[in-house]
């Protein structure tokens, strides 16, 4: 399968079904990051699918990686290393800084990132 990555609209949004992903917020919140002038989103499409998704969000010179999501089905296919790079060099265009923050438990994700020159800067406590 061909898999094209794409910016997201609110076309691909309505398309976006949140049971097919893991630990995501909800559409509402995606829908009106997706309206910000400092937001920037991608989708990775196949077959006319939406297979994953990942933004950045801009502040000053730092871009942060708001999430990359990848349809449980679809997983380990390259797809969030794809959807990551798009992320970076999207980010170095405007950025000199590429954040993000993860779950400590969420290893798969943190190999992905190190994978690509993340380091941990710091840990941030659980509040709630």
């Amino acid at each position: 399968m061909e898999i094209k990555i794409e910016k997201m609209n609110m076309q691909d949004l309505s398309k976006i079904n949140i049971d097919d992903f893991d630990d995501f917020w909800n559409t509402n919140i995606l829908e009106n990051d997706l309206k910000l002038d400092t937001s920037y989103y991608i989708v990775a499409k196949g077959e006319n699918e939406i297979l994953g998704f990942a933004g950045l969000n801009f502040v000053l010179d730092e871009a942060n990686v708001s999430n990359i999501a990848v349809r449980k089905d679809m997983r380990n296919q390259k797809i969030g290393s794809n959807l990551l790079c798009e992320l970076i060099n999207k980010a170095k265009e405007k950025s000199s800084l590429i954040t993000l923050e993860v779950n400590t438990k969420n290893t798969v994700a943190i190999h992905l990132y190190e994978k690509y020159g993340f380091k941990i800067i710091r840990y941030k406590k659980k509040i709630l």
